[in-house]
């Protein structure tokens, strides 16, 4: 199955994807004339802006659900394996691609917003929902139905393997008596008390654990780089030259440096993916700029913020080995993990941080593979709350291009659903990190394919939306207006009114949006 697996992998993230991926990012970034960087302090303002509703969640509660999703096993595991396969410098590349990808994650977002609609007495929004409405026809119908199906088996058997496979990993690395499959069987009881409570039930759990484990984690990464604010300079001055090439022994490794950089910046903060537009779609808010620029900032905290943490865990305290691109290593520190068969692996596990974080707090030179302290447990205990939590976003994620498909019909396939998301957890948890990272990855590779075609089709609509949220802003500076509201013309998006016929009769007495089913 791994060679099948991997043989797809190899087609699906070919050089074209990693192209498409950085050209769209960048196009996008300067259209919008470097939006990500002139409205940043607005990204934050807004974020705790716009209340929830009957019909949908906050602002606050979407960037939860999707920093639940982005914030994962990609973050700590994901960024290990890109220092092992491509060196400090794949750090630079993932930096560059969340930069470039709020791009992305914008025009997506406000195409959720835009195109979203009320379906199972909530609004529903994404990839799904904006190619049918956006493109139209047959066509339209066909590739967002292609997009549902490869997002329902991405998001509901493929990716949570990996989020599992790395609790799983981490907990039995500080806890040596537990086995995989209880770890297994502890999640399958987590995961179901809440992926059948909706997108409420998700959204709660989300907004009540991912801040709190993020700034924990971020705080921890702080005191890491303070203990060693003298390495600073130097190390940065490292990730930037092996970035290019330019330090001696990376310099042959910048192809698969560049590669793996984008391949871990995508899984991790999944810009340009389509994942994050299906929380944006479901936000209630006045304008859809408004959730564009709040997802946007989502990809900064996830890339720039939390996987920069590890990065400096990591590198600072010399935890890791570089690969050769063959069999062997440029660095060989001498860190690894015993796997199930008994066999030291060398490559990027989440080994690298919890043996970073004891080595800081616990003085370690070199790395001992008995020792349990303070990293082991925290990194068991911050990739249980990280990967849970992304496995509830997988589901809510897999569930809306569920309902998509369905139209009300067979309901009771979301039950399925969620078998089968807690059997992919299961599974992961017993099951080798290879085979789980190349499936993950597939699916992934698949969903950005699709989207991103999709949105440079139908980027006229959001960009129009900027632009008369850029106009508006103005005028909101100037005291002209209170409130930035969207109200485009009618018949503007084909057959799809929300924006002139529903949303102006929100404060209606008595009135409801209508369901769609």
């Amino acid at each position: 199955m791994e060679t099948v697996v991997t043989f797809f992998n190899d087609i699906v993230w070919s050089a074209a994807l990693v192209i498409l991926l950085v050209v769209t990012g960048l196009y996008f970034s300067i259209r919008m004339r470097l939006f990500q960087v002139r409205y940043i302090v607005d990204m934050v303002r807004l974020m705790f802006k716009g209340g929830k509703s009957d019909d949908g969640i906050s602002s606050f509660q979407a960037i939860a659900v999707s920093l639940a999703g982005r914030v994962g096993t990609g973050n700590i595991v994901g960024v290990s394996t890109a220092i092992f396969i491509g060196g400090p410098g794949a750090i630079f590349w993932m930096w560059l691609i969340a930069f470039l990808g709020a791009g992305s994650a914008f025009v997506e977002s406000t195409l959720a917003q835009i195109y979203k609609q009320k379906e199972d007495g909530q609004y529903r929004g994404g990839p799904a929902y904006y190619i049918e409405k956006g493109i139209g026809g047959t066509f339209g119908k066909y590739y967002a139905l292609l997009f549902a199906v490869v997002t329902v088996l991405a998001c509901g058997l493929l990716l949570p393997g990996i989020q599992s496979n790395s609790i799983s990993s981490s907990a039995t690395n500080a806890l040596p008596m537990i086995d995989g499959w209880m770890i297994g069987a502890f999640l399958v009881v987590i995961l179901a008390v809440v992926i059948f409570g909706g997108i409420r039930s998700i959204a709660n759990v989300a907004t009540a654990v991912v801040p709190f484990m993020a700034i924990a984690y971020i705080i921890v990464a702080v005191i890491i780089v303070i203990m060693n604010i003298g390495d600073v300079p130097a190390l940065i001055g490292l990730i930037f030259r092996s970035a290019f090439g330019l330090e001696q022994q990376f310099a042959g490794t910048v192809g698969a440096m560049i590669m793996i950089g984008v391949k871990r910046g995508l899984y991790s903060n999944e810009a340009g993916q389509g994942t994050g537009a299906h929380a944006a779609g479901a936000a209630e808010v006045s304008h859809p700029a408004k959730q564009g620029l709040v997802q946007s900032f989502s990809v900064y905290i996830d890339t720039l913020f939390v996987c920069t943490a590890t990065a400096l865990m990591i590198l600072m305290t010399g935890m890791y080995n570089v690969s050769d691109g063959n069999d062997g290593l440029i660095i060989d520190n001498g860190v690894y993990q015993t796997n199930a068969a008994g066999e030291k692996d060398v490559s990027g596990t989440v080994t690298f941080t919890q043996a970073g974080i004891d080595s800081a707090f616990h003085g370690m030179d070199s790395f001992q593979e008995g020792f349990i302290g303070f990293g082991s447990y925290f990194i068991a205990f911050a990739l249980l709350f990280f990967c849970y939590t992304t496995m509830l976003a997988y589901y809510y994620i897999a569930e809306t291009n569920l309902v998509y498909m369905l139209r009300g019909r067979m309901p009771w396939l979301k039950i399925v659903l969620g078998l089968v998301l807690i059997g992919s957890a299961f599974y992961g948890t017993v099951s080798t990190a290879d085979l789980a990272w190349q499936m993950g990855d597939l699916g992934v590779g698949l969903m950005a394919w699709i989207n991103v075609i999709g949105i440079l089709i139908l980027q006229k609509p959001a960009l129009k939306a900027f632009k008369d949220y850029e106009r508006q802003y103005k005028l909101q500076k100037k005291g002209e207006i209170d409130e930035i509201v969207y109200t485009p013309e009618r018949g503007e998006f084909k057959d799809h009114n929300f924006w002139v016929d529903e949303y102006p009769r929100r404060d209606e007495e008595g009135y409801s949006y209508p369901d769609r089913n």
